[in-house]
Formats: C-alpha cells, structure tokens, sequence
C-alpha cells in the first residue's frame, strides 16, 4: 500500500502566482535579493523550513491554555518537563528562537581570540561566534564537499581533525558544537557512532560538547533508519542517548518544535546556567518566559512530542526523498543523498559558466522566482563568502516546510528547476552593489552582470 501524509487537513491558505512582468519587476525592486519580496508575491515559498510550518490542533487548542504569566508561567514549567524528558538537561532557558539562544550561550561562554569547532557552522551560529571576536572553525568529515557522494552520514565532524585541534589549542576552546543534522552540509545527518566519539575526545580534553538541536528529531529518524543496532529504538530513545554525550544544546525550535516562533537553551552545568540567565533577563525576559509568550511555550512543549512521532518523520523526510529523487533522476545536479528538511541544488555543476565570484548560486535562486514564483536561498558564496576560507560549497536551499506543502506542490518546483536546467546556458552571474557587514545576504541588493 501507498504512504500517505500521517494528518489531513482542516485549514487552507489561497496562494497565487502574479505574472511574470510583476515577478521580474519585484525582483528588481528587491535587489534581486529574495528575502525583500514581499510574501504575498511568492507562490510556492521554500525559502526557509525555520518558523514556517504548520501547527496541529493540539497546538492550538494549548495555545488557548497559555499562561502568560511574567514569573512562574505553568506554560514554562511544562516545556521545561518536555525538555527535560526529551534532552535530558536539568536547565532550560527560553529564548525566543534559535539565535538568542545562541548569543545568551556565547555572550557567557566564548571569548576574544578563541575558537568554537563545529561540524559545520550556518549562518546565525558563525555570526554569534564572531561577533565575540572568536573564531568559527569547520570540522566536516571530507565527504561532505562531495555532493555526489552517497555516504549516508555526511554531516559528521571529521573526530581525527578535532582531537587535533584541541591537542594543539585546548586553552582556545570554550566548547565544541555539533550541529544535526548538518545544515551548512545538506542538511546532512550525523551518526551516533561520530557523536559518541566526538564526546570521547571532548572528555579526554575536558571540553563541553553543545549540540544545535534545530533538527534532533530529523536526525534521530536517519540514525534509526541508517545505523546499525537503532533499528528497534525509538525516536525519543534515539534523541535522549544522543543528547546524553553532551553537556547541552540550543534549539531553534522553529524547525522539530514545529512552531512558529521560539527556542531555548538547555544545558547540566549550573553555573554556566546563571550566567546565561544574567544575559537573558537583559536581552530576552524573565527566565521563565525568555523571549516567548506562554502561549508558544504551550504550542512548544506540544510541538516536540509531535516532531518524535515516527510516522510524521517518514512522511517529511519522505517528501524530501521524493523531490531529490526526482531532480536527480531528471538528471539536475542534486547533493545526494537527500537530507532532511531540504533538497540543495549543487550551482558549480548546475551553472559552471559562472564564476564563484558572480554568485551562481544566488542567481539560480533569483531565475527560479521569476520562472515560477518560487523562493529558495542560497547557501554559498553570498552567505559564506566573506568568512576567512572561501566556501567550498556552492548550493541552492530549497527548504521544505514542515506540513504545508503536498507532493503536487512539490512536483510543480521539480518542474521549474528542470526547466530551468534545460536553459541553464542563459542564466548571467551577479555582482553586489549594496552589503551590510554582518549576515550581508538577508539585506544586500544584486545586480546581474
């Protein structure tokens, strides 16, 4: 029998596509920059899955039960249980999505002159290391810069290479992060095997291990799926043996929250706790609300049980299987295998006629607005290219948000992405005329060359 989608659905939002005319125009106005479109001039919007997807009706039945009380919300407690079952941490602080999460963690932890290794650094993290003048270092396993290769655990960090580093550096290092699944590397996962080594070499060099748990539950469903002896496990059992070999994790719990908005960060060690609560009261709130109403608190506490149901997983992961597979067997250059929560267009192989330095993937993404109306983001040389190592990757995100869209719609991007290989030829680099400092692709305006 044919899988189909765990939910069905009870609410609908109308989309249009505007005319072509108003999608180059717009695209022009934008600075031929897809963050500054407007929303209601995209048609199949895949720019982000972060905050985007779409709540259940126990979600919002628990939004109506919020308690926004300023101290001692019993929405607060709640999520604080959830977390604490799921992650197993003692502390958990609230944010109001995964960045705060991550500047309240680094602004107690990281230093001036110090180094924060990851897996792979995406773009808020990196941004939150170097904002306090450290350095953001990426320990990817090297199959990770083969988007052809079909190694079914690419995300993992390269455990030989951290060892290394912290042999050399330990006085450096303020804590190791491990980011699953790995954003920056397709959204690749990482296995259990890599997590308790790298936990090991942290222990031995008496380092913290953090996680960016944005997407745990995605990649606690490949570990089940991928490794041997997780067969039989459950996704939360999967979850809490992961988070056991750390000291702690921020989430954006926009992604496997399956809300709107919020995060938190939840962590053993309790005077590292205080501190990060210091900054919180200053930047965010109260810590027993953070940067959140009790009403998201609520939806979030929900939330996280639904994101570790295995039928729900199959159902999204199968969505991204589904679109990857099909660009792929169309011949489209795709990063194999697919991930979890996106399907990457590779832009060296997709448009080679364009240097790194016009951006070929940011002008896939503006080519495939006008042809379509669909928005996606780049992960390349406009995101990354302004860190001290060119990026070695040059992707197309098409991120897929977590129960709005159905495999028609997702038919139709294939659709327009082939199309758009077939004239591939025509497609003109970019050149920057206007960048902010900081994170340069969210406001930067383009113009092809």
């Amino acid at each position: 029998m044919r899988e189909i989608e765990p939910y069905k659905i009870k609410m609908v939002e109308p989309i249009r596509l505007v005319p072509r005319a108003e999608r180059e125009a717009g695209l022009r106005e934008a600075g031929f920059n897809v963050f500054q479109l407007p929303a209601a001039s995209v048609y199949i919007d895949l720019l982000t899955d972060s905050g985007t997807g779409s709540m259940s009706q126990d979600q919002w039945a628990g939004i109506m039960r919020g308690d926004e009380s300023y101290a001692g919300s019993g929405s607060f407690y709640r999520l604080r249980d959830t977390v604490r079952e799921i992650f197993g941490y003692e502390h958990v602080i609230p944010t109001h999505q995964g960045r705060a999460a991550e500047h309240v963690l680094f602004a107690a932890a990281v230093h001036p002159g110090q180094i924060v290794p990851n897996n792979m650094h995406f773009d808020t993290t990196r941004a939150h290391v170097e904002h306090r003048k450290a350095e953001a270092r990426d320990l990817v396993v090297e199959e990770a810069y083969d988007t052809s290769c079909e190694s079914p655990f690419k995300g993992d960090i390269d455990v030989e290479a951290l060892d290394r580093l912290l042999s050399a550096e330990r006085h450096r290092v303020p804590l190791v992060m491990v980011t699953i699944t790995n954003n920056s590397a397709g959204g690749q996962p990482v296995c259990m095997e890599n997590i308790r080594e790298t936990a090991a070499v942290c222990r031995k060099h008496r380092v913290p291990l953090f996680f960016d748990a944005a997407r745990f539950a995605e990649n606690s469903f490949f570990v089940k799926m991928r490794e041997a002896g997780y067969a039989d496990r459950t996704i939360v059992e999967i979850a809490r043996e992961t988070f056991e070999y750390g000291d702690g994790a921020t989430m954006s719990a926009k992604k496997d929250g399956l809300v709107n908005i919020g995060g938190f960060v939840a962590l053993r060690d309790g005077g590292l706790a205080e501190r990060i609560r210091q900054h919180l009261i200053l930047y965010e709130g109260f810590p027993t609300y953070g940067g959140m109403a009790g009403r998201d608190m609520e939806a979030l506490a929900i939330g996280l049980h639904e994101s570790t149901r295995e039928d729900y997983l199959a159902s999204r992961i199968g969505q991204i299987r589904f679109l990857c597979n099909t660009l792929h067997d169309a011949g489209v250059p795709v990063l194999r295998p697919a991930g979890g929560h996106a399907v990457y267009l590779d832009a060296r192989r997709f448009a080679p006629h364009i240097p790194p330095a016009e951006f070929p993937a940011q002008a896939l993404v503006c080519e495939l607005y006008v042809e379509a109306g669909i928005r996606v983001v780049e992960v390349g040389s406009l995101m990354f290219g302004k860190s001290k190592e060119s990026p070695r990757l040059e992707l197309v995100r098409m991120a897929v948000p977590r129960r709005v869209y159905t495999n028609d719609h997702l038919m139709y991007v294939a659709e327009a992405v082939i199309k758009l290989y077939k004239r591939r030829n025509s497609i003109r680099g970019m050149r920057i005329v206007h960048e902010a400092p900081v994170l340069r692709h969210f406001t930067a305006r383009l113009e092809p060359v």
